[in-house]
């Protein structure tokens, strides 16, 4: 028996997807089903490590959290890596396959996956009671609807209903409903059941005018009215936004426990990958952290972070370029605080030797740890776990850098040198004890008296975070008619909106 589906589709980019369908999948398994989440095809920089070991877009292992289950590959079958404009590695089932420009993958090989994820979809819903799936950008794309395997071509290929999510804190969300559905074909309009609103500020009943007036144009109803609320993000597919909390600009930073705050200055390298890594770090209470990208702004930082990146050898030119290599330098001689994570961590090193993902040959890192790393073909993905600073850690590795580490103090796989450290691991700072003593010995070094919260849980506040999104599904949201979609799939004889696709 397959288990129910649903497409959770946008209007553009960024309306909102990986919310609501993460919190459609928290509002399910509260209901006592048995649900998990899909994304055919993911373009992000951001990327977890399975148990498995597999590579799979870090929204879909929050998504997964949402579900309570453990993420794995079939979640998430495509991912692309951009490493430049123009091309991207291809991640398939959670190992790279290669690098593919943009025309090279949408020329072809993009569509000879369809059979793959499709396959992979059908393995979760004869697994689960509902498979919730997230589309990517908008469906009318009509330039690569040809060879589209994440929006209408999924929904066409399994028969799944189509759920159409606006940002209206845009402006403009009616025509954005009425214009995605019309410019799809026939065929594809027949799957789009309705519209969810997102982001709506003010009074419903001010809207619902425009709803019955969009009922009326499309035959197609409005699933929900979802109000905007301030730090709902799950980890971002990409951008300069710290998840967990929204964004820090937007976000009031809780009073510290002591009698300082502790300012948190992360390096916006090119190609930044797994900035959620930071997420940890503004989660705890008296904790400032901001992207930068000039070297004045690492002035009154007490804490340095040059994350990871796909790109090592460009970001390491980037830093040099803006200034920012010589002020970390200046930093680490004066025994201030620096961490590099990943990338971040082989550009603290010595030298880099990439005749892999810059094909640069050798090229001299900021020499601040013992550390000389050279590029392997094969990608290191893994889920470590040990002991720092007498705390037991967890993480996960997504590098081609191999380090060889020839002195300094062990820190996780990587070293320390004074007062900077660097590690390969992600997510490492989401172990509370370790984080708690990172962050004591990185405010004795600034001579901060900043004082660490003992009860800050990062895993709890996840939690939390879900079960908002949960929330606003259940209070906002059409249920009843959400899990009738679900189960049944589109209603019949949907109207067709003209024009339709472009022949």
């Amino acid at each position: 028996m397959t288990g129910g589906g649903l497409l959770v589709a946008g209007t553009t980019s960024d309306a909102g997807k990986s919310v609501v369908t993460a919190g459609i999948c928290r509002w399910l398994v509260r209901q006592g089903v048995k649900v998990a989440p899909f994304k055919a095809q993911n373009m992000s920089l951001n990327s977890f490590v399975t148990q498995e070991g597999a590579e799979i877009g870090r929204a879909q292992a929050m998504q997964a959290q949402a579900c309570r289950i453990e993420p794995t590959a079939l979640m998430n079958p495509v991912l692309l890596k951009p490493g430049s404009e123009q091309s991207s590695q291809v991640v398939l089932l959670g190992k790279p396959v290669g690098e593919l420009s943009a025309r090279g993958y949408h020329g072809g090989r993009q569509q000879r996956l369809l059979g793959t994820v499709l396959d992979c979809l059908a393995t979760l819903r004869g697994t689960y009671d509902a498979v919730i799936c997230e589309g990517a950008g908008s469906p009318a794309e009509i330039n690569l609807r040809r060879t589209d395997i994440v929006n209408m071509g999924i929904a066409r290929g399994a028969r799944l209903p189509v759920l159409i999510v606006g940002d209206i804190d845009r402006g403009g969300v009616f025509a954005s409903f009425f214009g995605t559905a019309a410019l799809l074909s026939r065929e594809d309009q027949e799957l789009v059941a309705g519209f969810l609103v997102n982001k709506f500020r003010g009074d419903v009943s001010l809207l619902e005018p425009g709803l019955d007036m969009l009922h009326g144009l499309t035959g197609r109803r409005t699933y929900g009215v979802l109000p905007f609320r301030h730090g709902l993000g799950i980890d971002e597919e990409d951008g300069l936004r710290v998840s967990l909390r929204g964004t820090v600009r937007e976000s009031a930073v809780s009073p510290p426990v002591g009698e300082d705050v502790l300012r948190v200055a992360v390096c916006a390298i090119p190609l930044m990958s797994n900035f959620t890594d930071v997420d940890a770090l503004a989660a705890e209470p008296g904790v400032v952290v901001r992207f930068v990208d000039r070297p004045e702004e690492l002035a009154d930082a007490d804490l340095v972070v040059v994350p990871g990146t796909r790109g090592t050898v460009r970001a390491l030119e980037w830093l040099r370029e803006r200034g920012l290599a010589e002020a970390i330098v200046r930093r680490a001689a004066e025994g201030r605080p620096v961490l590099g994570i990943c990338g971040g961590f082989q550009i603290l090193g010595e030298h880099i030797e990439d005749e892999v993902e810059s094909r640069a040959g050798q090229v001299p890192g900021l020499g601040l740890l013992p550390v000389r790393v050279r590029f392997a073909r094969e990608k290191t993905l893994a889920r470590p776990t040990g002991e720092a600073l007498g705390e037991q850690v967890e993480g996960y590795e997504i590098h081609h850098g191999v380090a060889d580490v020839t002195g300094g103090e062990p820190f996780l796989d990587g070293c320390r040198a004074g007062r900077t450290w660097g590690t390969h691991w992600h997510g490492a700072l989401e172990s509370d004890g370790f984080r708690r003593a990172f962050l004591r010995e990185v405010a004795a070094a600034a001579d901060r008296r900043f004082v660490p919260a003992g009860d800050t849980s990062f895993a709890a506040l996840r939690e939390r975070q879900l079960d908002r999104l949960g929330d606003l599904i259940e209070q906002h949201a059409d249920t009843d008619a959400l899990w009738r979609l679900i189960e049944s799939g589109a209603p019949p004889g949907l109207p067709f909106i003209p024009p339709g696709a472009p022949a």
